[in-house]
């Protein structure tokens, strides 16, 4: 019996697994894929938006010459900072359900790689899992083509190629940014009037400089009606169709988390932006005894949640914890 067992090993439940540990509570963490997978899931190049200090858990610090970090950094630190703490996980192993007992414990019930079946008893549940598993579809003919992708890793393989990046957000921009760098022929399809007003200060000059240059063609207000296998068909606002040849597509079109752990075990969703019921102070959800925390804890828009404010839910997380079981103990 486990006091508490974490699902999901990124930072943000890194940070939960440590706040936790060091209030004597016995921790476990169940990680689906390796530590910090969303990161190691991040384009190859990628620069934070963030310093490195905002990226810092478990009071160690984040070393870097660069004024915002990279995803390399990022991956190393996360590493270093599991190893100090000596933090007990298992990779490569998927919880499957929580299940709620009477006597307000839990069973988490997981099946490793192997397919081998496991269950683990614990006092509390921490549901800290990711997002990058459940791409963001646009639901047109021809997304399932191997042409098209929805995670942007690095330009190499898209050298000379003529390439179209649905979306017009940071992933977006920088993805443009490297594919000019293999010499690609790019086409950006976004639906909005204009790329979002979030994108990196460091980065817009330089994007907007490309777009004058005719490096990147902009399509705003347009919508990707079919893809094919040499080229894609888009519709401006007006409802006109143009046909654009096209080799590859990036479908940059965000994330979803997945809230069928939530649901099984009977956290209430709140309306339709599917956000779990809990209370932001303790972050304990409305089935006593299980918290969420990091991206998770958002609605249909994750961007609510960033390593930089999800790192503390894992605070609140051990400190109503550890009051819980002072309280019952007392009693």
């Amino acid at each position: 019996m486990q006091d508490v067992i974490i699902i999901g090993a990124g930072p943000c439940g890194l940070s939960a697994a440590i706040e936790c540990e060091r209030r004597g509570l016995s921790t476990h963490i169940i990680e689906k894929h390796s530590l910090v997978h969303s990161i190691y899931l991040y384009p190859t190049h990628m620069q934070f938006f963030s310093t490195a200090e905002l990226l810092e858990i478990g009071d160690i610090p984040f070393p870097s010459p660069n004024e915002k970090p990279f995803r390399y950094e990022a991956l190393s630190y996360y590493r270093k900072v599991a190893d100090h703490y000596n933090l007990s996980i298992s990779q490569y192993e998927e919880a499957v359900s929580v299940e709620s007992l009477a006597d307000q414990t839990f069973i988490v019930h997981t099946v490793d790689r192997s397919g081998q079946k496991q269950r683990y008893e614990a006092r509390n549940v921490v549901i800290s899992t990711g997002y990058f598993d459940h791409p963001n579809y646009i639901g047109v003919p021809g997304e399932d083509l191997d042409k098209v992708t929805h995670y942007f890793r690095e330009a190499h393989p898209y050298t000379g190629m003529k390439v179209a990046i649905i979306g017009g957000s940071n992933s977006a921009v920088d993805a443009a940014m490297e594919l000019i760098r293999v010499g690609a022929q790019i086409d950006m399809i976004y639906r909005g009037e204009e790329v979002s007003e979030n994108i990196k200060p460091w980065v817009r000059p330089v994007f907007e400089a490309m777009v004058q240059k005719e490096k990147i063609e902009v399509h705003v207000q347009s919508t990707v009606t079919e893809i094919r296998q040499n080229s894609i068909s888009i519709r401006n606002h007006d409802g006109q169709i143009t046909e654009i040849e096209n080799d590859f597509v990036l479908a940059l079109t965000g994330f979803r988390p997945d809230r069928k752990l939530l649901t099984s075990c009977g956290v209430e969703l709140d309306g339709d932006m599917e956000k779990p019921v809990f209370n932001p102070e303790t972050m304990e959800s409305n089935v006593p005894g299980l918290y969420v925390a990091g991206v998770i804890a958002s609605g249909r828009n994750a961007n609510e949640v960033f390593i930089e404010t999800g790192r503390r839910h894992g605070l609140a997380i051990a400190e109503h914890i550890s009051a819980s079981r002072r309280t019952a103990q007392t009693d």
